[in-house]
């Protein structure tokens, strides 16, 4: 700081960064208070039902009082926006490192792209984008979208498996079943599409029938594609969705524990929490322990007593 500058001027300078800190610090607090949690959740619901209101045709007077509503949901998720960034301090750069907030950005902001206005089907999708905040508010969500998200690489190895296996049983349709019925089976586009709305089952009675109005071998067929397709290849893509939702659910739990995580909003870390909590179970143990002891020598004195009274009444 230039020391030419007037005191009145280095003294505005000087309460600059702690004004700057006592904001960040009211937008943190805010940022983790369950009221404002719970404002933004109401916001994003009535945002969602004003959407859904606009589907229906002859809004007639309520048409202008929707799109006031919309410019004051804008202002609103974009002043909540403006909060969680300053919450992070002088570190703005941080809000980016999470997955969600940029989530939030980019639907917040997206509507402000130039080119996007009217009713544009882009910017229907953008609106109807926000519902989908809910999902942070949500644990139980979250653990499902990262399970989502994280069985990606076994989903696409068993999308591959199920493919050569529908290209198979195809080809084998389009073989027996072609001449006789073109309709399901005329190529391996009909082919490949009623084995695909066979695995719900739902068509399964009539095709056994058309097969077995054919030969009776048919029911190899259609049994062996029920086995290996609806029964074995879903019960794995259940299993490896069932994997990543265990490997999220231990991923959430492992950032819980991380340094600095406050999930209570008291402004002490969970970490922190959690080795007190510690300390006072083991306190607690080592109380317990101690009348455990006191308890049993006073009861083996009273043995001994006892004892010694019986002998002497023996005597």
């Amino acid at each position: 700081m230039s020391r030419t500058q007037p005191p009145r001027q280095r003294r505005a300078a000087a309460a600059s960064p702690s004004t700057f800190t006592r904001i960040s610090d009211r937008c943190a607090r805010a940022v983790r208070s369950r009221p404002f949690e719970i404002a933004i959740i109401v916001l994003i619901v009535a945002n969602g039902v004003v959407l859904g209101i606009e589907t229906f045709p002859h809004l007639g007077a309520a048409g202008p009082v929707l799109r006031w509503l919309e410019l004051a949901f804008r202002a609103a998720f974009v002043t909540e926006i403006v909060i969680r960034v300053l919450a992070y301090g002088r570190r703005p750069q941080d809000f980016f490192r999470h997955g969600w907030n940029i989530f939030d950005f980019l639907v917040t902001l997206a509507i402000f792209i130039p080119g996007l206005h009217g009713d544009s089907a882009l910017l229907r999708v953008l609106r109807v984008a926000r519902v989908l905040r809910l999902v942070r508010f949500s644990p139980g969500l979250r653990t499902i979208v990262a399970a989502l998200l994280r069985s990606l690489p076994g989903v696409a190895g068993f999308l591959a498996l199920a493919m050569v296996t529908l290209y198979v049983y195809g080809m084998a349709g389009w073989l027996i079943f072609g001449d006789t019925y073109p309709e399901q089976y005329g190529d391996i586009g009909r082919s490949l599409l009623t084995l695909f709305v066979l695995l719900s089952l739902e068509t399964l009675p009539d095709l056994m029938e058309q097969g077995l109005a054919i030969s009776p071998w048919t029911l190899l067929y259609y049994v062996s594609y029920v086995i290996i397709t609806v029964n074995l290849l879903l019960n794995i893509l259940i299993a490896v969705i069932v994997n990543s939702m265990e490997e999220a659910r231990r991923l959430e739990m492992t950032e819980r524990l991380a340094p600095g995580y406050d999930e209570d909003g008291d402004g002490v870390p969970d970490e922190v929490d959690r080795i007190a909590l510690t300390q006072r179970l083991d306190d607690l143990r080592a109380v317990i322990t101690e009348l455990e002891r006191e308890l049993r020598i006073d009861r083996e004195d009273a043995h001994a007593r006892h004892g010694a009274v019986s002998r002497r009444a023996e005597r």
